[in-house]
């Protein structure tokens, strides 16, 4: 699941998966940060999920996916579209 919260120069999108499923570490990779799997990873929330927030530019498009342990590799079922093998996040 994604959440956006609007700034006034930037939009804060929060990647957000159950806290189990899948099992293991989680981190949101993609363009915006260099597809470095170390740069975001989830962790663990109150409400029985796990999240990570990432700051983007307003008015931008982004190709992103999951990395979980064990090099499994997959998407976000709500973001804005798909670019090839990708989610797509747009701002």
């Amino acid at each position: 699941m994604l959440e956006r919260k609007q700034r006034k120069d930037r939009t804060e999108v929060t990647f957000v998966l159950p806290a189990d499923v899948p099992p293991g570490p989680v981190s949101v990779v993609g363009d915006f940060n260099d597809w470095d799997p170390h740069a975001h990873p989830l962790v663990p929330r109150r409400d029985d999920a796990r999240a990570v927030t990432v700051a983007l530019p307003p008015k931008t498009s982004h190709s992103f996916r999951y990395l979980a342990a064990g090099d499994y590799w997959f998407n976000e079922d709500s973001a804005d579209g798909q670019d090839g093998p990708n989610s797509r996040l747009h701002t």
